[in-house]
């Protein structure tokens, strides 16, 4: 069983990085820079050179819109929004699937999980995508 930080320590607050890291890495040079923000709900952005993004968070997993604002500390917004589907914790390849493929997801948001629900084994999946090493 994978090792999980205390809640709202640093390393927990960090546990999304390197899932989210890998999606961008899925992306490659679509991607102009990412960012996580990590507090209730613990999200990221990717923002991509087109002049969309993709925010994920843990309760509604991806979405994806033309980028309005957004930096570390601030929440991204975005317009024309479409949720990709696909659970929380997509696969990072599975998002690049998602987001090229508009028949997927739509504007309703969905609700996998609630950020108060620590217990729930989601924090054991985030621990499960390791940094990726060179």
């Amino acid at each position: 069983m994978t090792q999980t930080p205390e809640p709202y320590s640093q390393e927990w607050l960090r546990l999304p990085v390197s899932y989210v890291r890998q999606v961008a890495e899925a992306l490659g040079e679509r991607v102009a820079r990412w960012w996580d923000d990590p507090f209730d709900p613990r999200d990221a952005t990717i923002e991509l050179a087109d002049g969309t993004a993709l925010v994920w968070d843990e309760e509604s997993g991806w979405r994806h819109g033309r980028f309005v604002s957004g930096e570390q500390g601030v929440r991204t917004e975005l317009a024309d929004v479409r949720y990709l589907g696909g659970g929380v914790l997509p696969a990072p390849t599975r998002v690049v699937t998602l987001l090229d493929d508009p028949a997927y997801g739509g504007a309703s948001c969905p609700e996998y999980r609630r950020h108060t629900h620590l217990d729930d084994g989601f924090d054991q999946a985030l621990a499960g995508f390791v940094p990726i090493t060179a």
